[in-house]
Order: C-alpha cells, then sequence, then structure tokens
C-alpha cells in the first residue's frame, strides 16, 4: 500500500525518474532486441526476409493493438483506483485482464490462422517474400495469448507499485530471446521461424516470472477468489480507456499496410526493406518516449484520481521536456549519419544507398513527435477516452493515410511523396496536439484550483 500512496506524496520528478528509468529500460531492451532480431534475420536470411519481416510487422501491431486495448486501458483504470483507494475494484481490475486477454487473443490468433496468406499480401507482401512472412507469423499467432498476457500483466505491474518487477520481466524476455535467436536461426538452421519462435518462448518465461509477483500473498493487489468473473463497469471502462492506443496501434497498421504498398509500387522490395530498417532505427526512440510515459502514466492517473491536479500537470510538463531531449537524439542520427545507421542492419550495397535519403526526410521531425505522444499518453492516463482517442487517430487516419495516396501524385518522383507523407502528417499531428492541449489546460487549471 505505501508503494502506491507515494505516488501522491512523492516529489514528483523522483516518482517520475522512479517510475520511468525501469520502463525506460526495458523498452529500450526491447527495442535492442528488435533491432538485434532484424540484425540476425538480415544478415542470417537475406533483404528479401528483412524485407517480409516489415510486411509482417503491421499484423504484429494488430495483436498487439488487442493487448494493448487491455492492458493500457486497465492500468489506467488500476491506478484510478488506487488513488481513489477503492481496492477491491483494483483487484478486480486484474483478474479481468487476465480473462479479456485470453478471450481478444485467442479470437485473432484463429482468424490469423485462417486467414494469414491473403492477410499477408493485402499487406504489402510479394510472392519472394510472402514464405517468409508466413512462416514468421504462423509461429507468433500460436504464441499469442502469452504475448497478450506478457504485456497486460507488465502494464499492471507499473500501476501496481512494481515499475522494477516490470523492467525485470521485459529484461528476462529480451535476454532470453537474444540467447535464443543465434541457436534458433544459425545453430538449428530454423531461419525467420527461429527469430518467431525464440520470441514466444522468451515471452513464456517472461509469464512465469510475472505470475510469481500476482501469486505473492502479501501483495495489496494479487491473484485470489472472486477477481475472475467478467465486471461489466471494469470491462467497459478499461476498454474504452484503451480504445486510444487500441485504435492508434490499429491505424498505425493501415498505415504500414498502405505505405509497404506504395513502396512496393513505386519502389518495390528494397523500398519496403528500407522503411524497414528507418523504422527499426526510430522504434529505438520511439520506445524510450513509451517508457517515458508508462512512468507518467500510474502518477498522472492516481494523482488525478486523487484530486491532486497540480502533480498530475507537472508529470506531463517534465515528461514533455525529457520526451524532446530524447527524440532530438534520433533527429541528430538520422540526419547526420544515415548510412552508419543502415550499415547496421544490412551489408546489402543496394539496400544501404537506397535507404540514406529516406531515412533523413523521415527524422527530420523527430524534434516534435515525443511532445505529442505525451499529450495522448496524457488524456488515456487520466480515463479522458474521447481526447485520447481524436488524439491517436490525429497523425495516423486524419493526415498520414490521405497524405500517403494523395503525394506521390504531387511529387515528380511519386517515392519521394511516399517518403514525405511521413513528416508532414507528424507536424500537421503535433500542432492539433498543441490545440487540443491548450483547450484542455484551462478547464485543468480550474480543476487544480
Amino acid at each position: 500500500m505505501n508503494k502506491t500512496a507515494e505516488l501522491g506524496t512523492a516529489p514528483v520528478h523522483k516518482l517520475l525518474f522512479k517510475y520511468a528509468l525501469p520502463a525506460i529500460i526495458a523498452m529500450t531492451a526491447t527495442s535492442l532486441y528488435n533491432i538485434v532480431d532484424s540484425i540476425y534475420i538480415g544478415h542470417g536470411c537475406g533483404a528479401l526476409a528483412l524485407g517480409a519481416l516489415t510486411v509482417a510487422k503491421p499484423f504484429m501491431d494488430i495483436c498487439a493493438a488487442f493487448g494493448s486495448l487491455v492492458g493500457v486501458g486497465a492500468s489506467s483504470l488500476l491506478a484510478i483506483y488506487l488513488g481513489e483507494k477503492d481496492y477491491e475494484k483494483a483487484n478486480r481490475v486484474l483478474g479481468n485482464v487476465i480473462v479479456m486477454n485470453i478471450i481478444l487473443s485467442a479470437v485473432v490468433m484463429a482468424v490469423g490462422l485462417i486467414w494469414l496468406d491473403p492477410i499477408l499480401m493485402a499487406f504489402g507482401a510479394s510472392e519472394d517474400t510472402l514464405i517468409y512472412a508466413h512462416e514468421y507469423m504462423e509461429i507468433i499467432l500460436y504464441g499469442n495469448i502469452l504475448t497478450h498476457i506478457y504485456f497486460g500483466l507488465n502494464s499492471m505491474l507499473r500501476s501496481a507499485g512494481h515499475p522494477r518487477f516490470s523492467m525485470t520481466a521485459t529484461i528476462v524476455a529480451v535476454v532470453i530471446n537474444v540467447i535464443l535467436d543465434p541457436i534458433f536461426i544459425f545453430g538449428l538452421d530454423m531461419g525467420v521461424r527461429g527469430a518467431a519462435l525464440a520470441t514466444v518462448l522468451s515471452q513464456a518465461v517472461a509469464v512465469i516470472w510475472q505470475f510469481t509477483k500476482f501469486l505473492d500473498k502479501n501483495e495489496l493487489i494479487r491473484f485470489h477468489r472472486g477477481i475472475w468473473r467478467l465486471n461489466k463497469h471494469i470491462t467497459v471502462r478499461a476498454l474504452a480507456i484503451g480504445m486510444s492506443p487500441f485504435l492508434y496501434n490499429i491505424a498505425h497498421c493501415f498505415v504500414v499496410i498502405i505505405i509497404n504498398n506504395q513502396l512496393k509500387a513505386f519502389g518495390g522490395d528494397l523500398a519496403i526493406a528500407s522503411y524497414g530498417v528507418i523504422n527499426r532505427l526510430t522504434f529505438v526512440f520511439a520506445m524510450i518516449v513509451m517508457g517515458l510515459n508508462q512512468g507518467m502514466q500510474p502518477i498522472a492517473g492516481y494523482n488525478y484520481g486523487a484530486r491532486h491536479y497540480d502533480r498530475m500537470l507537472r508529470s506531463f510538463y517534465l515528461t514533455c521536456l525529457y520526451a524532446t531531449g530524447v527524440m532530438g537524439i534520433a533527429f541528430i542520427l538520422g540526419e547526420c549519419f544515415p548510412e552508419a545507421m543502415t550499415r547496421i542492419f544490412t551489408h546489402d550495397g543496394e539496400l544501404i544507398s537506397r535507404t540514406i535519403r529516406p531515412m533523413r526526410i523521415i527524422c527530420s521531425t523527430m524534434l516534435i513527435i515525443g511532445f505529442q505522444m505525451v499529450t495522448g499518453n496524457l488524456f488515456t492516463s487520466i480515463g479522458k477516452a474521447g481526447k485520447a482517442i481524436f488524439l491517436s487517430l490525429t497523425r495516423q487516419v486524419i493526415y498520414l493515410i490521405p497524405l500517403a495516396l494523395f503525394l506521390p501524385a504531387v511529387f515528380a518522383d511519386p517515392l519521394d511523396g511516399v517518403w514525405w507523407s511521413i513528416p508532414v502528417s507528424d507536424t500537421l499531428s503535433a500542432v492539433t496536439a498543441v490545440i487540443v492541449l491548450l483547450a484542455s489546460r484551462r478547464k485543468l487549471h480550474m480543476n487544480e484550483k
């Protein structure tokens, strides 16, 4: 109980450091794993396999979207209930997370396995990359239930006052994954199937680790009888709060599908592989910002529930400052060292040369992305589902999809139009976030008083 009570009393900057640092370490470890995974696949299976991984990623993001629908929404709700000191409902949130994740992940797995090839073709797979994408996603889908539970419980651990334990669970998964990758890919000659199997097995070990904490009878939030039956109020409210990250991830999937198909039309499989390389570089820094967001979430949610609005706003301002600094590093690396960054993933000379310019284009607006991400997370953290959903859709649906379809017709080189659609949409979404925040800021300060 003392671990959760400190969210309303300890200095905000110390709390943000305490909660965000483990999340940042965990998210950085995850992003580094994704880079290592791509390096193994790129060097061990070739450029086409790396392109196939880019094609498979939106499908994986759809699976993750359903996990975030439950996990992020429930963890925000848990933090609010803890701030209100309603510990009975807080425990029932935990049980509902497990049940909802099992149901949703089973449905996603079944649908995905039945229509796997048509989905991958729609996502941009060609005849050359389909076999790799199919082999990878088939294993991932069989382990989808473990993935959902893993991400859901990690979110709950942070809101329950155990950010370090959550970090450890992630690091355990990453370390096991990195160890198993070369064994399965090279040692057992399993190719992309080996990479996927390593991912599933590492998450299974992490879930066992998470269960040890929630089975501890000394914990305030733990597994026990009476928490497993789905509660309509908790379920509906958690899903409403989680709808923002869910729609963001779903929209991101459709954006990647559209961009993949546009890139395939105007640049071929290597253009898709270039996009995958750039995504994996920027993903590292986006994951750090997501770690900051995860650190801010229980602080903002708890203090909103406890009506400490000044502390809630302070956590937001600090997170924005740190996020901008992180994305500034991405800006410098992408603009100044694009060739060196690309060589990390591949030794294919043509792929390297075709990635340098797009990387500079996409990284040109990195400095403003952090603010937009944190602003959307603020409204998710305090249960303002409407504003959070709107902000999650602005970049992906309202701006990026139309631009990705329209700009190729405007540019002399259509491929340039696809690349430029990304930074233009980033700029427009950041401006929109400023407008929404300013419109809401007065009300929040009124609440503060």
